[in-house]
């Protein structure tokens, strides 16, 4: 064997991007170059660590063993790199966070004060929907994921951050009765708007129906929580939406929250991550900023939602 810790760092952000193109692009390399370094890597073992199928790239079983060991190695050389930087008093290395995409409206105030700490910090943050941030948990491609719903098959530790708030909301220019809305009965009679299946949103939704025995009249369903507010402000339909997403709308009167008895629904937002994983310096800084300052942070970015 005689592979280099380039080849290792090339041949790993291929695996995370199922992509030699993409992967190029992140590493600043040309899509040649990148894949001359993955053929020399292979050409040390006699067993394939990729192949392709059609025009998809996809990583063998024994290429996913090889993968795991290439981040234990590359991340002790992070741990190299921090040590040398923290004996001068600075910080660095790469964060890995997946955030389901309503909690893009809760991360990044996290993550400003303790970047601008450490400025030598890179930050790698992925922003999808429930199921692909839980794949990437289980995948071991991040340090953190940030949820209101956390998996049962996987063994974790969470870290509570802040609640979640979540209202059923309408077009501010809808008239429909107030009193007759308050009931329950109305989402057997309103146009509902969903979130796709594998959304955290939906998840705490459908846990809400089947609490109180409603089936709903469901109108749409739409892949993106911005989209869904869209749809709602246009007065296509009515929706249950985190009350984080939605301030502006509220301030600006495009959407008003409707006060629906067993509402609002409440969750926690958290970071979990697995118990068998080996945390980065970086990763347990930001664990440890992240305890010391939520309380600071919802003071100073989220007390507005006490009002509702």
């Amino acid at each position: 064997m005689n592979f280099t810790l380039h080849q290792l760092k090339v041949f790993s952000v291929i695996v995370q991007n199922k992509s030699i193109t993409k992967a190029a692009e992140e590493l600043n390399m040309t899509q040649p170059a990148a894949s001359i370094q993955l053929k020399n890597f292979q050409d040390q073992f006699d067993i394939p660590l990729t192949e392709v199928i059609g025009r998809q790239l996809y990583i063998t079983d024994f290429g996913r063993e090889i993968h795991a060991i290439a981040e234990s190695i590359l991340n002790q050389v992070e741990t190299i790199d921090y040590k040398t930087h923290a004996f001068k008093g600075l910080l660095s290395g790469k964060l890995r966070i997946s955030v389901v995409s309503t909690g893009n409206y809760v991360m990044p105030y996290f993550l400003n004060g303790f970047l601008k700490q450490h400025p030598e910090i890179d930050l790698m943050m992925d922003v999808s929907n429930k199921t692909n941030v839980i794949k990437d948990l289980e995948q071991n491609e991040v340090d953190f994921s940030l949820v209101t719903v956390s998996p049962e098959h996987l063994d974790l530790y969470e870290e509570p951050i802040m609640i979640n708030k979540l209202h059923l909301v309408a077009a501010g220019s809808n008239s429909l009765d107030s009193e007759i809305l308050k009931n329950k009965s109305i989402f057997k009679k309103i146009p509902l708007i969903y979130r796709e299946e594998g959304s955290g949103t939906r998840f705490t939704m459908q846990q809400f129906f089947a609490k109180e025995h409603i089936e709903p009249k469901v109108k749409l369903e739409l892949t993106t929580n911005e989209a869904i507010i869209q749809a709602v402000v246009a007065d296509i339909g009515m929706s249950i939406v985190s009350l984080l997403s939605i301030k502006n709308e509220l301030s600006q009167n495009e959407l008003k929250i409707i006060p629906v008895k067993g509402l609002p629904l409440e969750s926690q937002w958290k970071l979990i991550w697995l118990k068998k994983k080996s945390l980065s310096p970086v990763a347990l800084a930001f664990l440890d900023y992240v305890r010391q300052e939520k309380e600071k942070v919802y003071k100073d970015y989220f007390k507005w939602m006490e009002r509702y």
